[in-house]
């Protein structure tokens, strides 16, 4: 009897899309945006791509550094 329910569930869940779905969410989607959260909060705020430029006063600018190396790349296509 109890085996014949267990199949029942298992069937529903497997072939009805709205019910995997808040099977899934059950089980793994809370947690999934709960560390998206995390990680978006990690990274202060910002968005993927956006440029961030630190000035420099004219005091720190007297150093020797005057440049850097230049590097080769190579374009993948």
């Amino acid at each position: 009897m109890l085996l014949k329910y267990l199949f029942i569930i298992t069937l529903i869940i497997l072939f009805v899309p709205p019910v995997r779905r808040f099977v899934f969410y059950l089980l793994v989607g809370r947690q999934l945006i709960k560390q998206q959260k995390q990680q978006t909060a990690g990274r202060g705020g910002r968005r993927e791509g956006d440029i961030r430029v630190d000035n420099r006063s004219p005091k720190e600018s007297s150093s020797r550094y005057k440049g850097g190396d230049y590097v080769d790349y190579e374009e993948v296509k």
